[in-house]
């Protein structure tokens, strides 16, 4: 019979691994927290017309990357990005109500068919965060700020920042068509499917990672030379509010990214180039002021960001591995699991977690489990220990070894912890 196996680019988190994933939401919740951000959650499932609506029909993930089925006559799909879920909940909740500014971020898996390659998945998990009802500029430096402090705490200090402004739709279109423009005798010289984004998405061409697009778009028409008074106001406002947080950043006129709802602010942040290489950019970001009318809901400006969880633990500094248990409880011999038993449970009432052995075996190979557990106790109980009434508690950091009243032992370690 053929092993069952997971679906391709869709992993396992074993326990070994999940003290890691623990640590990075752990540093993001708390990190979202000192900005005022509260936890959203969505469905893993939505309605396929609200990616279709808010990513835009000619993006890449609405095309080829979507998990899409019909169950009961609903077209539904396994959310590829959290963004335009995030906003279907605000709207339909209709939060602008009772909320004039919504800070929110989200912790899940997003599904993409896409091919697997090293920190990226067909499952994922991303960290992200909207903010609804801010025009910006300075929540959008603000943001920018939180992530920047977010991955400094992960350990990630070389962390990059990257801004440009793709304006309002006027812009857009401006430069959309001044791109074409610009691309098109050169048509013949960019790969396929540039070739066929030059007439759906040309400013996807930007983002192109092949050595002849590449080529083929140096010396480019720059938005930045087409937005209106408005988008350079807004912009240049982004910048002074990232100069007086002292924030570092470099302007990318080229900075463009794979959905159609941004508007005015771009943003990524690159980091961990030694362990990512040049693909190593962790969080990308921006406004899309536009999203929340266009799905319904009144006119309410947002900016959001998401951040890929597998490749921050590619890039971040290794944290020490915390102790599964505090306790480890040895009974030698089958008349000593049932008192062995009974200890674990008092030192569970004083929420100290422990683990008991009722295998039995040798003492070295149950103190060899505790310390694999990075136990710091062990407590024997045996034969001897229960006709005494007492336990013999082993510091396994200071290799000594006490004798303690089976009846005080809990209250003795919880001293000690």
């Amino acid at each position: 019979m053929t092993p069952l196996r997971a679906p391709k680019g869709m992993n396992d988190i074993l326990p070994a691994e999940s003290g890691a994933w623990h640590h990075v939401e752990s540093i993001f919740r708390s990190t979202m927290g000192l900005y005022g951000y509260r936890e959203v959650r969505t469905p893993y499932l939505e309605t396929t017309p609200l990616f279709v609506r808010a990513i835009g029909e000619v993006t890449d993930v609405v095309e080829k990357e979507m998990y899409s089925f019909v169950h009961r006559d609903d077209a539904l799909t396994l959310r590829p990005e959290g963004t335009a879920g995030v906003a279907r909940a605000y709207i339909e909740h209709r939060v602008h109500n009772s909320e004039p500014v919504s800070r929110w971020f989200y912790l899940g898996p997003m599904f993409r068919a896409e091919r697997p390659q090293r920190g990226r998945y067909r499952q994922f998990y991303q960290a992200g965060a909207e903010l609804f009802g801010d025009p910006g500029p300075h929540c959008d430096a603000e943001m920018i700020e939180s992530l920047v402090r977010f991955l400094g705490n992960l350990g990630i200090s070389d962390s990059e920042v990257v801004i440009n402004s793709i304006g309002g739709s006027g812009a857009r279109k401006k430069y959309r068509d001044a791109l074409t423009d610009f691309l098109e005798p050169k048509k013949h010289l960019l790969s396929e499917e540039s070739q066929r984004r030059l007439v759906t998405n040309p400013l996807r061409i930007l983002d192109s990672k092949s050595p002849r697009d590449e080529e083929a778009v140096k010396g480019a028409p720059v938005i930045l030379d087409v937005l209106d008074a408005d988008d350079t106001a807004h912009f240049e406002g982004l910048r002074r509010s990232l100069d007086a947080l002292r924030m570092p950043y470099r302007v990318d006129p080229h900075l463009v990214r794979g959905l159609d709802y941004y508007t005015r602010t771009l943003f990524e942040i690159k980091g961990g180039a030694d362990k990512l290489g040049a693909g190593n950019t962790l969080v990308g970001g921006g406004r899309y002021d536009n999203m929340i009318a266009e799905l319904g809901g009144p006119s309410v400006p947002a900016i959001g960001f998401a951040a890929g969880v597998e490749r921050l633990l590619i890039a971040r500094s290794a944290a020490e591995e915390a102790p599964i248990v505090s306790v480890f409880v040895a009974s030698m011999g089958d008349s000593a699991v049932s008192c062995a038993m009974t200890v674990a449970q008092r030192l569970r009432d004083m929420s100290l977690p422990c683990e008991v052995d009722s295998r039995g075996g040798s003492l070295k190979g149950q103190l060899r489990r505790a310390n694999a557990l990075g136990a710091r106790f062990a407590v024997i109980v045996g034969e001897a220990e229960i006709a005494s009434g007492s336990v013999q508690v082993k510091d396994l950091a200071a290799h000594s070894q006490e004798s303690v009243a089976v009846d005080k032992v809990a209250e003795y370690l919880k001293g000690k912890a």
